[in-house]
């Protein structure tokens, strides 16, 4: 056997030592990085750095971002891991405008709401202020000083039965023909409890009933498509369509 191919114990021993050395001290850095980050994140779960600092809505039309915030209970001393999600959306759920809402935590102290608003179908106007009604009927005490052709306005709904019962209507009617409402007046008689009065954008008065009313509003596009231009005056919706004009 050739010596030079011969490698000593004396020679090897330095080696082994030293790689010895560098797997312990990579223990050691391991160790060592998650002691420190148990550490850190003990710090950051007990200090104001896991409070919430920044909560964002998404979804809102009719509701503000401090009303969402008041109902939801969080606040700047609110730990963000403490946090119990579902019991933040049900919070913001009993506002009658919510239809539902999820309750996202974004690291490192940010809450995200997501919300479903139901459908305002129409404004009431009281005290100079205009108040959004809901698809289900129900007045929204968040006011409006000017609805800018959002929806149409409800008058003289005395009894909430029937407010309630011509949003559900609303709520049914092709998004088409409800833009084209200005008005909708209550007009109640002794033998029809349900008539209302209708005035259109394109300046036409519809005479209808609460009852069936989605079905029978569909076929005013037709009807309109039919008439003179120059005429403007009362389509009656009823068993059978007629039109009056304003001079008759």
């Amino acid at each position: 056997m050739d010596d030079k191919n011969v490698v000593s114990i004396e020679d090897r021993i330095p080696k082994l030592k030293q790689s010895r050395r560098k797997k312990a001290n990579r223990r050691l850095i391991f160790y060592l990085s998650i002691f420190f980050i148990l550490i850190a994140t003990i710090i950051y779960l007990q200090s104001p750095l896991s409070y919430v600092k920044n909560v964002k809505i998404k979804g809102e039309s009719l509701l503000s971002k401090e009303d969402i915030i008041e109902h939801s209970q969080l606040s700047a001393k609110t730990n963000i891991w403490t946090i119990d999600r579902e019991k933040v959306a049900e919070d913001i759920e009993n506002i009658p405008v919510v239809e539902s809402a999820e309750v996202f935590r974004k690291f490192p102290w940010t809450i995200e709401v997501h919300l479903s608003e139901y459908n305002h179908i129409g404004f009431i106007h009281k005290d100079g202020q205009f108040f959004p009604v809901l698809e289900n009927g129900s007045v929204v005490s968040h006011a409006y000083d000017d609805i800018k052709g959002k929806a149409p306005l409800l008058k003289n709904f005395s009894k909430e039965s029937y407010l309630h019962r011509m949003s559900e209507q609303l709520n049914d009617l092709p998004k088409s023909i409800f833009n084209l409402i200005s008005e909708i007046h209550w007009n109640p008689t002794e033998e029809n409890q349900n008539k209302i009065l209708l005035y259109m954008n394109d300046g036409f008065i519809v005479d209808a009933s609460i009852r069936n009313f989605s079905n029978q509003m569909k076929a005013y596009p037709s009807i309109v498509a039919q008439l003179d231009d120059q005429n403007r005056g009362i389509i009656h919706l009823g068993v059978g369509a007629y039109f009056e004009t304003f001079e008759n």
